[in-house]
């Protein structure tokens, strides 16, 4: 790919990343909404408790709130403002990123109904996905779940804690909102405090025990947002930190908790001892195995060059690993420092062309020749596993399409009727073969958190 293609390819996709969180909104759209084919849905969440859940994002494909990838999101939104926002800003996206942190942020803040309530889920998974249905149309429960003192969930209740303060720290730069991140700064010390050390459960059912990363995860941001000297006390106390991470995701942040304290290391800000160090050796072995100088355990490359490391979604570990990597290597370029990996030095240059051969696979220089965010490039994927895409939209089919007639749409062998701009489906598998089909989830479905990672990458390249 040619260096001016490239950069028009990255500021194309960048520009369309930040919009598809606007085809993810849930609620009532604002007048500066660009999506058109969308409209206003579910605007009753909350109803059940007497407490207003509307806004926030559907996560993928489907129309379930789920607050624990929503949270993730809205972190690695605002961490990619935090760390490239001169380059969002050049490229003239700024603005449209942070109105992507704050549609999330406002609904976390929200969902913080009371100190001791935090509502984590609305909607129902089992009837939401056996409905192909528009959200402007939904008629699937949509009831609300919460964690409380009663039923505690520290996972879920410190992402969100995470996903407030760094947004928090996002909107106190140029171009911010002083008050605003004041407002959410509170909220992130409220949840953090009111759920340290519980167990996640939802509706009395345990569902997740390892809270581990998320409060470290939550402490690191914490400290970074206030200098708080509890939570740094918390970090260098921490008695879990991860060892060497398979992955960053949703559900394991132990990676992005090392990079941050390597970041803070590299600037001067924590000591390079004691867990400080641990942490710091630990991420800069994942990157080692990401970059193939390691075990293998966080992916290989396929035949065509993508880093692999799992049949259902993979890309989403390859826009986190590849976020993490441009980031640790921004920091070490900045210490005049390089990546060790064995008796192999790597200079940050290194960690930034590995990161741009696996965004430049991803916007179709690969063997199938096909750009995996959908919109970018001549030839996409034209059936992407997702409702509202598929079915046509409410301002040209105004009339109720129910969960039989959107079926009938799901089984259509044509495209989509509306370009999602934007997403990133779950991608090839590890011999580089896609098959594009609305019924393919595993490599079809597109996510919210595998594109926020991306934003922060397509700007770093962007902008050396």
């Amino acid at each position: 790919m040619a260096c001016g293609a490239a950069q028009r390819d990255y500021a194309a996709a960048l520009t369309k990343s930040l919009l598809y969180f606007e085809a993810q909104r849930s609620g009532r759209l604002p007048p500066t909404q660009r999506v058109q084919w969308r409209g206003n849905s579910a605007l009753k969440d909350g109803a059940d408790h007497g407490v207003d859940l509307t806004g926030g994002y559907y996560d993928s494909g489907d129309n379930v709130k789920f607050g624990f990838p929503m949270a993730f999101t809205v972190t690695m939104l605002s961490w990619s403002v935090v760390e490239h926002r001169s380059r969002l800003a050049a490229a003239g996206e700024l603005g449209h990123a942070l109105q992507a942190v704050r549609w999330g942020a406002d609904y976390l803040a929200k969902a913080h109904a009371r100190p001791d309530v935090l509502y984590v889920n609305v909607g129902d998974g089992d009837s939401d996905h056996a409905c192909w249905e528009r959200p402007e149309d939904m008629d699937t429960p949509r009831r609300s779940y919460m964690v409380n003192t009663t039923h505690p969930g520290s996972d879920v209740a410190a992402e969100t804690a995470a996903a407030l303060a760094v947004a928090s720290v996002a909107f106190t730069g140029p171009r911010g909102d002083p008050r605003y991140a004041s407002t959410l700064l509170k909220h992130a010390k409220q949840v953090r405090i009111t759920y340290m050390q519980r167990d996640y459960t939802m509706d009395g059912q345990k569902t997740v025990g390892n809270h581990g990363d998320e409060l470290l995860w939550a402490a690191i941001w914490l400290y970074i947002a206030t200098g708080h000297q509890e939570y740094k006390a918390y970090i260098a106390g921490a008695n879990n930190v991860g060892g060497v991470p398979q992955s960053l995701g949703w559900d394991d942040k132990f990676v992005g908790a090392q990079a941050l304290v390597a970041k803070l290391i590299l600037q001067g800000k924590l000591p390079n001892n004691g867990r400080h160090a641990e942490m710091r050796s630990n991420v800069e072995s994942f990157l080692c195995n990401v970059l193939q100088h390691g075990d293998g355990r966080s992916g290989r490359l396929t035949p065509g060059g993508m880093l692999y490391l799992q049949p259902w979604s993979n890309l989403q570990d390859v826009t986190t690993a590849m976020f993490v990597l441009v980031t640790h290597a921004d920091q070490l370029a900045a210490a005049r420092a390089s990546l060790q990996c064995g008796g192999v030095r790597l200079p940050p240059a290194q960690l930034v062309s590995f990161a741009r051969s696996q965004v430049d696979y991803i916007l179709g220089k690969n063997p199938m020749k096909m750009s995996y965010m959908v919109g970018v490039g001549k030839r996409y994927p034209l059936q992407p596993h997702h409702r509202g895409a598929s079915l046509p939209s409410t301002k040209n089919n105004p009339g109720k399409i129910s969960c039989g007639k959107g079926a009938d749409y799901f089984h259509r062998s044509a495209p989509n009727l509306n370009v999602l701009d934007g997403a990133i489906v779950g991608g090839p598998d590890n011999n580089d073969h896609y098959d594009d089909s609305r019924g393919n989830y595993q490599q079809g479905e597109p996510s919210t958190y595998t594109v926020a990672p991306i934003v922060g990458v397509l700007a770093r390249l962007l902008h050396n």
